[in-house]
């Protein structure tokens, strides 16, 4: 009975549905293929890991007070200040930064450069973000 009930209340519906069709339909829509090209545009740090001494401030910074030159780093990335404090997150910020201006490398050489030179890393953060504006 219930069953009964429901097949007449959807064929109610699709007999007002089918009377407000006016138009018949003769054909079906087209699919349409669009191709695109897309140029990576990718390119290398502008300083390498060990070139400190490029910028003597930078380098200065992050020798004797790395926490306020990964702070001001952050910062100039629209980050908060506090970013350097969290585990992890200086290697985040590489990737970012490394996103942002298309510079070939990985997740694992951000991982790589973070964990065994800090303090290379830091520098070559603030040098490119000087460099690049």
């Amino acid at each position: 009975m219930l069953i009964h009930k429901l097949y007449k209340c959807c064929l109610r519906v699709f007999v007002a549905v089918m009377a407000y069709q006016t138009e018949v339909i003769m054909t079906q829509p087209q699919v349409t293929v669009t191709n695109y090209s897309i140029t990576t545009g990718s390119s290398d740090w502008s300083s390498n890991l060990c070139d400190c001494c490029d910028d003597c401030g930078i380098c200065l910074c992050g020798t004797f007070i790395p926490c306020i030159l990964g702070c001001q780093v952050a910062q100039d990335h629209g980050e908060s200040c506090c970013l350097p404090c969290l585990p992890g997150a200086m290697i985040a910020l590489r990737t970012s930064i490394r996103d942002k201006y298309r510079i070939n490398g990985s997740v694992c050489d951000d991982w790589i450069v973070m964990a065994c030179c800090p303090l290379c890393g830091i520098c070559q953060l603030a040098r490119e973000q000087k460099t690049r504006g």
